[in-house]
């Protein structure tokens, strides 16, 4: 497929995509909502993608939010619509089997912190900018923002956010939890990918483990977690990668990892 508003590419077992509407600092409309989804299809085709990571084309922006000329004018069923569409993109993304990257090199606001926040983590370059200013508007986040960052970074300092408008730097973001890392912005993508190589070189039964365990298991009280927990270790037990690793480990050699999903 072309791409008109994304640029998707697959770095050997690291599938990129970079938000590419750089005169609108990468703002969100339902053309930019298709074209992530219709990479994401070729992502869960490609068994070679191991990790995923999101970022913006050029230095100033991730996604600076929604693109308000399309919002503008919608009627409240339009509107429901778009914010349905952003949510339900946003939870596939979230519940992609493989771990997924946020490479914050810029704005990430409104829409932009909504995506980056759905990703696993997000690294940030020291000039991002986070923020849900969607107040400063007459209307509130639309794409899961109330939810997923009182999940993040607590209930007060989401109201905060969120009622405020305010827009916060990348040091701060980090200090709340909302990013794990910050780096200078020329080394911003390096590390990013360093990462996710890294990452990409463990067993794919394993991650899926531990990104389901750990967001399933934030939905149910410890023992229920805990549960989860031995099942996806006894999965990992039985898989092709669990067995390499542990012989790997045992005849001190790196562990060479080709185990599937399925």
């Amino acid at each position: 497929m072309a791409y008109a508003n994304i640029i998707f590419e697959v770095q050997e077992n690291v599938a990129v995509i970079k938000f590419n509407r750089p005169k609108a600092l990468n703002a969100i409309n339902p053309a930019v909502l298709a074209e992530v989804s219709a990479a994401l299809d070729e992502i869960e085709a490609n068994r070679a993608v191991k990790v995923l990571v999101f970022t913006g084309e050029g230095e100033k922006s991730f996604i600076a939010g929604a693109d308000i000329a399309h919002m503008a004018n919608l009627s409240p069923l339009e509107g429901r619509k778009f914010s349905r569409e952003g949510q339900d993109l946003l939870l596939r993304i979230e519940k992609l089997p493989i771990p997924v990257i946020a490479c914050v090199n810029g704005f990430a606001l409104g829409g932009g912190t909504e995506f980056a926040m759905a990703c696993d983590f997000i690294y940030a370059s020291e000039k991002a900018k986070f923020g849900q200013p969607e107040s400063n508007l007459g209307i509130i986040p639309g794409f899961g923002g109330t939810q997923r960052l009182a999940r993040l970074v607590g209930k007060a300092m989401a109201k905060e956010l969120c009622m405020t408008g305010n827009v916060i730097g990348a040091e701060e973001a980090r200090q709340i939890g909302l990013a794990n890392k910050v780096f200078p912005a020329d080394a911003l993508w390096e590390e990013t990918m360093k990462t996710a190589k890294l990452i990409a070189s463990k067993g794919k039964v394993s991650m899926r483990g531990i990104k389901h365990c750990i967001d399933r298991g934030l939905d149910v009280d410890l023992r229920t977690g805990c549960y989860l927990e031995a099942d996806a270790f006894a999965l990992c037990m039985a898989s092709p990668d669990g067995s390499e690793g542990m012989k790997a480990f045992l005849e001190k050699r790196k562990p060479d990892f080709k185990g599937e999903l399925s």
